[in-house]
């Protein structure tokens, strides 16, 4: 083995404050921060229900001021950070809280890099040095508040944003995208529905075992990636069957965060499906991870083999193995109802070639375990099409 291999750059993530009850400190947050008129970014689904309004009011009532904006799509796009970015001028806000799902988190910390830029979004897509472009000083902070367990975008760096003219997503990138602090409050996420819940945490494991499988060095993403898995093992299910169960929504709260911790190490090819399909059909990201995910495991088989006999062991799966996993993995859609095939959820192959260039050429495929083609990505796709494993 050379000695090369151990040579890489880590990043972690940021202050979390986890607890039942704890967006009470919001306004504290925010003072800590230094952020005094507040704008909060959210769902349009969140915008009106009483936890949401609750916090707002309970900002305006310690700090200066605290504004809403909720013109989000469910992929956001360029036009809804835009619109988020003349709210905020017109609110002379100086920080955003993220409140809500992954598109809201997202497009919070999209908004709070481009209040203060000259240059269009498109210019920091996560492509070589373009995050050197950021006027940092330009940048507002952000303080994440996560309503669903799946994204992680909480301890991210990036979001993913829609080009509408392209049909494409972008990861927007820079470093100081990090929200400064998270806020973990199981009890945010009781109102999800089951379907959405299961989504969601089919998301975070896809980011955990992306990561866990990727060919990349970073043994402390590798550890973090393995507890994540078994974390949603044990307890999605849980949370799916009983939305009230504090201690399975704080479980899934961690697990997701703990996906989008590891997948610094990587993602792959569920990924770079899912971006076209989301961009060219505008379907909810973590159902098509679910549904994708065996179909790009048993494509991987060959290089995962043996990773995923020790995870299955980790896990407690009886015979130990990549079959076992896989069926694993089949029988947790199954009991979480989620759809067996792209066709189910609207997908056909009218666009298969272009989601196979579109796919080889997704950021997220240099980190899958084998480096297909387009051709490869479009057999795949076929396969989740039809609903052959």
């Amino acid at each position: 083995m050379s000695i090369e291999r151990f040579t890489s750059n880590w990043n972690y993530p940021t202050a979390v404050r986890a607890g039942i009850g704890r967006i009470k400190d919001l306004p504290a947050a925010c003072q800590e921060l230094g952020i005094n008129n507040p704008l909060i970014v959210t769902d349009p689904g969140l915008c009106e229900l009483p936890f949401v309004l609750d916090a707002m009011q309970h900002c305006r009532e310690v700090l200066s001021g605290c504004g809403i904006f909720s013109d989000i799509k469910g992929n956001p796009t360029g036009e809804n950070v835009t619109a988020g970015v003349k709210a905020c001028h017109a609110g002379q806000h100086d920080g955003v809280i993220a409140f809500g799902g992954g598109s809201a988190l997202d497009a919070g910390k999209a908004i709070a890099l481009m209040v203060g830029q000259r240059r269009e979004i498109w210019d920091f897509e996560d492509v070589g040095d373009n995050y050197l472009r950021v006027n940092t000083e330009g940048m507002i902070p952000v303080v994440a508040v996560p309503t669903t367990a799946g994204t992680g975008s909480e301890v991210g760096r990036a979001s993913v944003i829609t080009d509408q003219a392209l049909k494409v997503k972008k990861i927007i990138f820079h470093p100081d995208m990090l929200p400064k602090i998270v806020i973990l409050d199981a009890s945010l996420t009781c109102g999800l529905p089951p379907h959405i819940t299961a989504a969601t945490g089919m998301d975070a494991l896809s980011h955990s075992l992306e990561a866990y499988c990727s060919p990349f060095y970073h043994p402390m993403a590798q550890g973090i990636a393995l507890e994540g898995i078994r974390l949603v093992k044990d307890y999605l299910p849980a949370a799916v069957t009983d939305g009230n169960n504090l201690e399975a929504r704080m479980q899934m709260l961690v697990a997701s965060s703990m996906g989008a911790t590891a997948f610094q190490k990587g993602l792959g090819g569920m990924h770079a499906l899912a971006h076209p399909l989301g961009a060219l059909y505008d379907k909810h990201h973590g159902l098509l991870n679910a549904v994708l995910m065996p179909y790009v495991l048993k494509a991987n088989e060959s290089a995962i083999a043996d990773r995923l006999t020790s995870l299955s062991r980790y896990l407690g799966l009886e015979n130990p193995g990549f079959e076992s996993f896989l069926n694993w993995v089949l029988e947790l859609r199954q009991q979480l109802d989620i759809p067996h095939t792209l066709a189910e959820i609207g997908i056909d192959d009218q666009q298969l070639e272009t989601v196979g260039q579109m796919a080889v050429a997704d950021p997220s495929a240099g980190g899958n375990p084998i480096q297909f083609t387009a051709a490869e990505y479009q057999q795949i796709m076929m396969a989740a099409i039809k609903g052959d494993t």
